[in-house]
């Protein structure tokens, strides 16, 4: 991402990141700063979306949504005999061997199932994804002011934990011990920014997201403070 701020500043250009996962996205404008010159804007398909494209670009500028090459793909499949879950549709996705960067959210209102995409791999896609587990698919153009209006899976919750590592939030957030977290880790069933992480110790920081397979996932909102123990906020 640095180089990428580089260029936009030096060549005077907008320059656009792939799909970046809520702590990628925060770091972007922390890099950013005080600059005047260049500034990052984000977007990931539709309003609230986790996972988004930044573009960094001259302050003069205010990028438009197609200026983000974002595609929505609205998955179609036999809804009265079939099922889809989140899980089934992400595991389709990385099993094909792309960059986690080349996808952005996988969300539904219930029954739809949408997912976002960078513009070239849309065609890709379309031609190479006819199934999904068991289940026939096909996978459709669908303009992104046709998205549609993802369930919310989060909570919000104000609470205290008294260290960042990640054995220590994943042991307090889904109330087991902390040897059982480190193992749950150690053996790769742990994600952090969708990415499977297997030091106990690694420390977390605002924005991090944290899937533990078979409990759930929270997000680090806000560091709200420190005291003799580190407080934060997490969603599930």
């Amino acid at each position: 991402m640095a180089e990428q701020l580089a260029t936009a500043d030096s060549e005077y250009r907008p320059v656009l990141t792939d799909f970046l996962d809520p702590r990628q996205t925060y770091i972007a404008h922390v890099l950013i700063g005080s600059q005047d010159a260049v500034i990052g804007h984000s977007f990931g398909g539709y309003p609230h979306a986790e996972r988004r494209r930044v573009v960094f670009a001259p302050s003069y500028l205010e990028p438009q949504p197609e200026d983000y090459a974002i595609a929505l793909l609205t998955i179609k499949y036999p809804q009265k005999f079939a099922e889809l879950h989140h899980s089934d549709i992400l595991g389709t996705l990385a099993n094909l061997g792309l960059e986690r960067g080349v996808f952005g959210d996988i969300i539904t209102d219930g029954s739809t199932w949408q997912f976002a995409t960078t513009q070239p791999m849309s065609d890709w896609l379309k031609t190479n994804v006819t199934k999904i587990g068991r289940i026939s698919v096909r996978l459709e153009d669908t303009p992104l002011t046709y998205a549609v209006h993802p369930l919310s899976e989060w909570e919000p919750l104000i609470t205290t934990v008294a260290s960042m590592r990640l054995d220590a939030i994943v042991s307090h957030v889904f109330s087991m011990s902390r040897t059982r977290a480190k193992a749950l880790i150690e053996a790769g069933k742990v994600r952090v920014n969708f990415a499977t992480e297997s030091r106990p110790d690694m420390e977390l920081a605002a924005h991090d997201m944290v899937s533990v397979r078979g409990f759930g996932r929270i997000r680090l909102h806000h560091l709200l403070g420190t005291t003799k123990k580190r407080t934060t906020a997490r969603q599930l």
